[in-house]
């Protein structure tokens, strides 16, 4: 499973969802008539989408199995996923080569080899993609994903190299 969003509040009262997708259009979940959804447990179920709309950075989502407001609230703060081997075909080698949800965890270090910490995410920030890294004072350092900065993304080895100084 390759996880795309999460459910961050339910929308009106006829069962729909306000989704927060990761992916790099809004609206990429949209092409994905079944989604899976996770609790903490990583205990996945599928859902049939029904229905869907993007409105800025934000789905509007509507599934089959979810028919009123409290329904859509037990689904707040769950994880959207769509199996791999739905999703495109990768290139093997490049810039391209891996999807955000495979870079979380990853460790990042930079040009010194001191370690930053590890990436808990990405923000959208419209002129460019920003890092999200939890340090060892679990102080989050937030790294401009641009060509400038990241070195280079290993996600074999879990390794982000960048040219960013441990004090910025």
């Amino acid at each position: 499973m390759v996880v795309m969003g999460h459910v961050a509040n339910s929308f009106g009262v006829y069962g729909w969802i306000k989704v927060r997708p990761y992916t790099e259009f809004a609206d990429g979940l949209l092409n994905y008539p079944v989604w899976w959804l996770s609790n903490k447990n990583n205990d996945w179920q599928e859902v049939q989408l029904i229905s869907g709309y993007s409105s800025g950075s934000i789905l509007h989502a509507k599934f089959k199995e979810c028919t009123d407001r409290t329904q859509a609230l037990k689904l707040r703060g769950m994880q959207i996923a769509i199996p791999r081997n739905q999703l495109p075909v990768l290139p093997e080698k490049g810039e391209h080569g891996y999807y955000w949800s495979d870079v979380i965890g990853t460790h990042v270090i930079n040009l010194k080899n001191e370690e930053l910490g590890e990436v808990v995410g990405f923000l959208e920030t419209g002129a460019n993609d920003v890092l999200r890294v939890t340090g060892k004072r679990k102080k989050e350092i937030l790294i401009p994903f641009i060509q400038q900065v990241i070195i280079k993304v290993d996600v074999e080895q879990s390794q982000i190299i960048v040219d960013w100084g441990i004090d910025y």
